[in-house]
């Protein structure tokens, strides 16, 4: 007897596992508090994890596979992986014991270690979803100095021959994200988000409550919009080629007040569980574009494929490379705590409360207001980046932490010291209102950097430039906004840094 394991990111019905059925093995899934209590969860998040699992076991008994499925109130569940491994090796009186390649560094070593103890032979398999190995990043970047993206965004087109017209991109050009930097002003009109066909969804709520789980934001059942299947995965990617893919890329970036989604897919939950397979994703929507290229523009394209084939592979890479040490980088020397208000939405910075609401409520944020608006305030908050690591792996229903931490600590923080990012992504108020238009509701004027009313993102900004200046001195990219640093006078500097300084020490009364 084999028992497999499947854990919770591993949803993926296409693996080779499940090719042929064997009485011989038993897969097994759990809802553990081992999962749910390393950080607080969005209540979204743990029942896009929990209901997909389920799904997804049920799918495996209904093509004949023998399962162990432990729920998270189950009595036999001991709540640690090794603990109910053991039980079930015990139960079944197993002989040989294969898991897949976990995604997440903890879970690797803590499989590791467990294996070590068993006296019968094990395994652990590709899980056949990335479209790269391991270590294929670094060995792509051995003896750089840099690790730059667009490189390997290339070499990943070239590998995979799309969007390429013989060894050349299709179109003249690698990037068109010149393209993607439109602000949306309420046109084009935006086709209303597509609500997968949840099931059940509050009995898993209360299962989750009973069991004494903290959790945090709100579900909306009516308003619940992850796929817990790969039909419904395969629905909503159909939803984006149809609907939102003609304008996609032109407005990725924007910012609106009066909209959750705008163009984006959703689907990077359902990626990052593995019920569709990132290959097939790109695959579909450039198909759906060769079908339609008299409406939908190669820009729009790109700009997706860019997230998924380069980006998100790039992300990867870049995590088991750098890791366990990324998660303890803090080149900045950052120790501020987290303002209360990214757990409550509740301040007067409009910029913030729509997108840390809008996390609240739906378990979601688009890139730009995860890195341009909650991300930007942190860094220029100088906040600790554990912190920041706990809050965005909590809050989105797509946070696992090979993605989340190059994304928050990297990308969003700057605290590897430019592994991921070549300059930190701050900006004013004059960015944010560049895209969006959440400056025009807000108690603050964009345009002050002193006095009561004046924007905190301003004053925060010019601050966050002259105390970290001496990480700068050699950042070519940085140069231009040093620069402009020097040439503020120093009366008005000071009054900057002593308007930064009130925010500083309360933030939340901003």
């Amino acid at each position: 007897m084999t028992l497999k394991l499947i854990l919770g990111d591993q949803l993926n019905l296409q693996h080779p596992w499940f090719e042929q059925v064997d009485e011989k093995v038993v897969f097994v899934l759990m809802e553990m508090r081992q999962e749910t209590d390393y950080v607080p969860h969005h209540i979204q998040k743990v029942v896009a994890f929990f209901g997909a699992m389920r799904n997804f076991n049920e799918a495996l008994l209904s093509r004949g596979h023998r399962t162990h499925y432990l729920t998270l109130n189950d009595k036999e569940n001991t709540q640690r992986l090794e603990g109910n491994l053991s039980l079930l090796l015990a139960h079944y009186s197993a002989d040989k014991f294969s898991y897949q390649e976990p995604d997440e560094y903890r879970l690797d070593l803590q499989l590791k270690d467990f294996c070590n103890t068993l006296s019968i032979p094990f395994s652990m398999e590709d899980s056949c979803h990335f479209m790269t190995s391991r270590t294929e990043l670094a060995t792509f970047f051995e003896g750089k100095k840099q690790f730059i993206l667009e490189f390997f965004y290339r070499y990943m087109r070239r590998k995979y021959n799309l969007l390429m017209r013989f060894d050349q991109p299709e179109g003249g050009q690698w990037n068109f994200d010149k393209n993607n930097r439109n602000k949306w002003k309420g046109t084009p009109p935006i086709p209303p988000a597509y609500l997968p066909d949840g099931k059940n969804l509050m009995a898993l709520k209360e299962a989750i409550e009973k069991a004494g789980v903290k959790t945090i934001g709100s579900l909306n059942e009516e308003e619940f919009r992850y796929p817990l299947s790969r039909e419904e995965a395969l629905k909503q990617l159909d939803y984006f080629c149809t609907h939102l893919l003609v304008h996609f890329g032109d407005y990725q970036d924007a910012l609106h007040t009066d909209e959750v989604n705008l163009f984006h897919s959703r689907i990077s939950f359902a990626l990052n569980v593995k019920m569709i397979h990132p290959l097939e994703v790109v695959e579909t929507v450039i198909a759906y574009y060769r079908k339609n290229q008299k409406e939908i523009a190669l820009s729009q394209v790109e700009g997706f494929v860019r997230q998924i084939l380069g980006w998100r592979e790039y992300m990867r890479g870049i995590y088991w490379k750098e890791m366990p040490e990324y998660a303890k980088t803090n080149v900045l020397e950052n120790t501020n705590p987290l303002p209360s208000f990214y757990w409550t939405g509740k301040t007067k910075m409009n910029c913030l409360h729509q997108s840390i609401t809008n996390s609240l409520e739906h378990a979601y944020a688009h890139h730009i207001q995860r890195l341009m608006i909650t991300g930007n305030f942190a860094l220029l908050a100088q906040i600790h980046p554990d912190a920041v690591d706990e809050w965005y792996l909590g809050i989105y229903a797509d946070a696992i932490q090979w993605v989340q931490i190059t994304n928050t600590r990297g990308m969003s923080q700057w605290a590897d010291g430019g592994i991921v990012a070549t300059k930190p992504y701050v900006s004013a108020a004059a960015y944010i209102h560049k895209m969006s238009n959440y400056c025009d509701r807000c108690t603050y004027d964009k345009k002050k950097r002193v006095g009561e009313d004046a924007c905190p993102f301003n004053s925060l900004y010019w601050n966050f430039l002259d105390d970290k200046k001496q990480y700068f001195a050699k950042n070519n990219r940085m140069a231009m906004m040093l620069r402009l640093l020097e040439k503020i006078q120093v009366d008005d500097l000071v009054q900057i840094k002593e308007r930064a300084s009130q925010i500083l020490k309360n933030p939340d009364a901003y």
